[in-house]
């Protein structure tokens, strides 16, 4: 079946490069619905904030940001905010990066799509075993990260208010990201 999958992802995702996709929108499919979300000023700030602190410590090959990643489930072909690869992560024989080798996910909520993203994409997530999946949340003015992914759920969630640290050292990410120039919605 996963097979099954990759290809109708892949049939689909070769159909949408031939489209007339606006400039400025992600595309994702998420259970097997297309969607296109524009990203705006607040999101694009956050995901850069990410990456520079990321970046302190992880090479530019290891980030990953709006880049196709499929994952457990029906038709997800995932095009993550910020991703962290691990050390070494291979390639699918189509030149694409593995779920098997990501190990931070981080999205920033949209308004049209954060359903997506506290749900059937966090139980991807949790599904795919990633270590740790933070969602920066600019209308709650919060991040949530969720810990320990175990049969398709994260066991821990912690819910840090923007203008607070977000404690990674205890995990494979190793690092404190700041949330203090996170812009607010």
């Amino acid at each position: 079946m996963a097979d099954e999958n990759a290809q109708l992802l892949d049939d689909w995702f070769e159909r949408l490069e031939t489209m007339p996709v606006p400039e400025g929108y992600k595309v994702e499919i998420v259970e097997g619905t297309v969607y296109m979300t524009p990203t705006r000023y607040t999101h694009w700030e956050i995901i850069a904030d990410l990456l520079e602190q990321l970046r302190t410590k992880y090479p530019g090959k290891r980030m990953k940001s709006d880049v196709r990643i499929d994952y457990p489930g029906h038709l997800n072909g995932f095009a993550t905010d910020v991703t962290v690869m691990a050390e070494g992560a291979a390639k699918t024989e189509a030149g694409r990066s593995r779920h098997e080798d990501v190990e931070f996910v981080a999205e920033v909520i949209s308004k049209g799509t954060a359903a997506n993203d506290y749900g059937p994409k966090k139980t991807a997530y949790a599904t795919a075993e990633v270590p740790v999946y933070v969602i920066a949340d600019p209308y709650q003015r919060r991040c949530h990260i969720y810990t320990q992914p175990k049969e398709g759920d994260y066991e821990i969630e912690t819910t840090v208010p923007f203008g607070s640290d977000l404690d990674l050292t205890r995990t494979v990410v190793g690092l404190t990201l700041k949330t203090d120039e996170f812009p607010r919605d």
